[in-house]
């Protein structure tokens, strides 16, 4: 079952939640590598953008994102409501993103 319905809004417009499925959650932890925080140690002499630990969280969040997603499918939803991101640090240089939501089955609103 594809899941593109997802929002962080408890609702889906134009759709009724026919069933609470329960929480769905996402999980990776990711540490920098030695060359990446050379990479961003240098880049942050310079100021501005740090593009090296940009890539690393996006790259935690997609992870993240896409393991919430597969959760949801396990259990047979067709959409996700109240989606959230959380990061914590686990230790110096290992970082947890966690994302979460309520997976749902709904179905189209017909007028």
């Amino acid at each position: 079952m594809d899941i593109s319905l997802i929002t962080t809004s408890n609702a889906l417009e134009g759709y009724k939640i026919v069933k609470h499925l329960g929480v769905v959650r996402g999980i990776t932890v990711r540490s920098r590598s030695l060359v990446g925080n050379f990479a961003g140690g240098l880049q942050s002499l310079f100021g501005g953008r740090l593009s090296v630990y940009v890539e690393l969280c996006e790259n935690a969040r997609q992870e993240a994102y896409h393991l919430l997603i597969q959760h949801a499918q396990a259990i047979g939803a067709n959409g996700i409501v109240a989606m959230r991101y959380d990061a914590n640090e686990v230790m110096q240089g290992i970082t947890e993103v966690l994302a979460y939501g309520t997976a749902v089955v709904v179905e189209k609103v017909t007028e």
